[in-house]
């Protein structure tokens, strides 16, 4: 028996289809994350072209890859969800298929020798989320072999759809859609590898720093910018001064915002020793 092939949907139809779906299903109560389509790159951070330039590694993907990028920027990729070692999505062709994604876990052995490598390198978790890392270690984490994104046998997939290809236009698409979710979270990618981020960390300190180790002033992030990543309000802790010494008369900005939590704190009847609260937003 001969398989008939679908007629061509063209990209307008294709994307207008796609929105009145996600539409319909929201109207039905369920949840869709679909991956909203950009203009030039797909993505724009560390962590989400990191793993676009990992995908593009691979010859075999090669020719679908293309194929794929149109797709997501079409609006295609109208739901993609990430998880442990899984990631599930649908994708808008000539019908909706279903892609589903699965990701080997890295390796205990190789876990560790990426933390060790990169202890005492990396500040803090804002500063591992948003990328903003020293070259070494963005080397040492997207390293071809050995690094923490997946190697092409790591990556296992499947599709609805009836293309016998070995990596077809929609799940290109959704691979893709991985590196543009990793702009907006990119702590998905250390979940979809099933590995803590925070062990990057936990060596932070111990120890003398790394030779030639040195903040930059573009990496210090100030009370702003962390609240705008995890929605929380950093207050700067001022150790009092001695009883009998006389005070500054000036007041730096580090003061205020004590003094303005402080007075906060006050009126809400909470403890004063708290550095970090979380928003109420």
């Amino acid at each position: 028996m001969n398989f008939m092939w679908k007629p061509y949907v063209p990209v307008a139809k294709r994307r207008q289809e796609a929105e009145r779906l996600v539409a319909k299903l929201n109207k039905a109560g369920h949840v869709v994350s679909p991956v909203v389509a950009k203009r030039g790159r797909i993505a724009t951070t560390f962590w989400g072209q990191a793993w676009c330039q990992n995908l593009e590694r691979y010859s075999d993907y090669a020719s679908r890859l293309p194929r794929g990028r149109s797709y997501l920027r079409n609006g295609s990729v109208i739901d993609l969800k990430i998880a442990a070692g899984e990631v599930v999505a649908q994708v808008m062709g000539s019908s909706l298929y279903g892609v589903k994604i699965t990701i080997g876990a890295v390796a205990s052995k190789h876990w560790g020798e990426i933390t060790r490598d990169c202890a005492r390198s990396i500040d803090s978790l804002v500063e591992l989320l948003e990328g903003r890392l020293s070259a070494s270690v963005m080397e040492r984490i997207s390293r071809r072999a050995g690094g923490l994104f997946p190697s092409a046998r790591e990556i296992r997939f499947s599709c609805s759809c009836p293309d016998a290809a070995s990596l077809c236009k929609h799940v290109a698409a959704a691979l893709y859609g991985i590196g543009a979710r990793l702009d907006e979270e990119p702590e998905l990618l250390f979940r979809l590898r099933g590995v803590d981020a925070t062990e990057l960390i936990a060596k932070a300190g111990e120890g003398a720093a790394p030779v030639g180790k040195a903040v930059a002033g573009d990496r210090i992030l100030d009370a702003s910018k962390l609240g705008e990543v995890f929605g929380i309000d950093l207050v700067e802790f001022v150790t009092p001064a001695p009883e009998g010494v006389a005070r500054s008369g000036s007041k730096g900005p580090g003061q205020r915002i004590v003094k303005k939590a402080v007075a906060k704190a006050r009126k809400s009847k909470r403890p004063r020793g708290a550095r970090v609260r979380q928003s109420s937003r």
